[in-house]
């Protein structure tokens, strides 16, 4: 079962938020599947699963303090792919890509995105 129909992070500049996330999330297997205009744009693999929006209430977008988004990744190399492209286009590291000893084989890689939004890349793949 899944648990989330979808996940929104705000941006306060969606050119270069569409640009950074086409690139990052590429190696994870996601796709811009549309753009909404002024509003935002929609990513997924074969329905939408990831928004990045202007805030609907006009206020400029901010960071959740303590929020971290996390993406499957299908290998250790697409999870070093995404926060190679993530700090290579302007994001900020918050952990390098390695092991996490909290359960069996779990390997993950911690980034900033260009408005300050924690995200990660998390798979449990062995060695």
């Amino acid at each position: 079962m899944t648990v989330y129909t979808h996940v929104t992070v705000g941006s306060n500049d969606l050119p270069r938020a569409r640009a950074f996330y086409d690139r990052v999330l590429a190696p994870l297997g996601l796709k811009r599947l549309a753009d909404l205009g002024d509003n935002g744009s929609i990513w997924g693999v074969d329905s939408p699963a990831f928004f990045v929006l202007r805030p609907a209430n006009g206020q400029p977008a901010t960071v959740g303090n303590g929020v971290t988004l996390s993406f499957a990744a299908p290998s250790r190399a697409a999870i070093d792919t995404c926060h190679a492209a993530a700090l290579a286009d302007g994001g900020r590291d918050e952990g390098a890509p390695g092991p996490r000893n909290w359960a069996p084989n779990a390997y993950a890689a911690y980034f900033r995105d260009l408005d300050g939004n924690k995200i990660a890349a998390y798979g449990f793949q062995g060695a």
